[in-house]
């Protein structure tokens, strides 16, 4: 076995114990947490933004966009050149980490324009690549059994992250600066954090050459390739859900004054109510099975898509709160568990780079729905217009169904 940074043998001194196993996973998943409060920082300030520096609110879409677009590139690079494969992971998490850190607080830089804060926040996208892939591909060289529940509370930490900087949005009075400095500082204690007490795993297969055809060679396989596609269909509504549901609210809040939501608050607890229902769901996947239970929450948020226009015209605030958490929970449940099957059907020695390709494709599917929905809601169709996020989930469970 091999030293994490360093290429050499490992000593009985640092191979890994079972005490050691067992804090691992809840360093990763706070790391993960702490890294990825970066994902919408942008989108938690987005108000201030538009106050201080006169942008159009619908400036929104393009803004996520921008982190969604920088995640694809960068997740494109490290498939291509096998990144996460041939060196160290927890070292590029923790470069990663800073690196990104450091493009988010450029955020708060004065006078800053609207090219230059698109610039900003790809990059912080692009090195984001090198957190949330990265940081599964540690896990699974970390676990093999039990992968469903160690990416479970993977996946949950990253909901919460995304979720927190609506939660430091909702303090009153806190100026939308400090929102910026609190993130980068929570990734760089993240990335330090793996960098420090997380060596590479003993299940870690080093790939000793480059190769430019690996990131593809997983979809050959046709199990890898129907659980890939559902998770494609999973990635079509889940980010348009999240960046929606404040609009959602506020949409609300406008034609129902007496709701008077606490939208960053209420944002927050529906966005990270899915960070429970991951941890669920990876328990539930050890006693029923990794793709039934993934199915079946599928069908479930396909279902709340669907439904949406008769909830979101219901003039009950209980009712409302009620089902963004149902459909909150429903539309990550699945997320762990999709990356498990796409860890358990890739090719052992590219198996960093089958995760991250697969991440690179569902989110570009992301834009594609971010826009579609930014593009066509008006007033008049705003409370069915998410009913278009229903193909994604209606498509993934075809290919999920679907015998070769």
């Amino acid at each position: 076995m091999q030293n994490a940074y360093l290429g050499k043998p490992m000593t009985s001194l640092t191979s890994p114990t079972a005490q050691t196993k067992q804090r691992i996973l809840p360093i990763i998943v706070i790391a993960q947490f702490f890294c990825t409060s970066l994902w919408f920082a942008g989108n938690a300030v987005m108000a201030d933004l538009v106050q201080q520096f006169h942008f159009d609110p619908a400036y929104l879409a393009h803004l996520t966009s921008a982190v969604q677009s920088g995640f694809i590139i960068g997740t494109l690079v490290f498939a291509v050149f096998s990144i996460s494969d041939r060196f160290s992971p927890s070292l590029i998490f923790f470069v990663c980490a800073i690196i990104a850190a450091l493009a988010n607080l450029c955020v708060s830089l004065d006078a800053i324009g609207v090219n230059q804060l698109i610039g900003i926040r790809f990059i912080t996208g692009f090195f984001l690549a090198g957190i949330y892939p990265v940081g599964m591909k540690i896990a699974a060289d970390h676990y093999q059994k039990g992968l469903g529940r160690s990416l479970g509370f993977l996946v949950g930490a990253l909901v919460l992250g995304t979720a927190f900087p609506h939660f430091l949005k909702s303090i009153n009075g806190i100026p939308w600066h400090y929102i910026i400095f609190s993130t980068s500082i929570l990734s760089v204690i993240g990335g330090l954090s793996i960098f420090v007490f997380v060596p590479d795993g003993p299940y870690r297969t080093i790939s000793q050459k480059l190769s430019l055809k690996a990131f593809v060679k997983g979809f050959g396989n046709k199990n890898f390739r129907a659980v890939a596609f559902g998770y494609f269909g999973h990635m079509w509504e889940l980010y348009a859900f999240w960046v929606f549901v404040p609009v959602i609210l506020l949409s609300y809040n406008h034609h129902h004054p007496n709701a008077q939501f606490n939208i960053p608050l209420l944002s927050f607890l529906i966005i990270a109510s899915g960070g429970l229902a991951c941890m669920l769901s990876g328990i539930l996947a050890n006693r029923f099975g990794t793709k039934k239970i993934a199915t079946i929450a599928l069908g479930i948020s396909c279902g709340c898509c669907l439904v949406s226009p008769l909830i979101l015209s219901n003039g009950s605030p209980m009712v409302l709160t009620i089902f963004l958490l149902i459909w909150s929970m429903a539309v990550i449940a699945d997320s762990p568990l999709f990356s498990t099957l796409i860890a358990q059907n890739a090719d052992a020695a590219y198996k960093g780079s089958s995760l991250t390709i697969v991440n690179c494709i569902g989110f570009s599917i992301t834009i594609i729905s971010i826009q579609l929905i930014s593009a066509f809601r008006t007033e008049t169709n705003a409370n069915y217009i998410y009913m278009i996020l229903a193909l994604g989930p209606i498509l993934g469970l075809i290919a999920l169904f679907r015998k070769d």
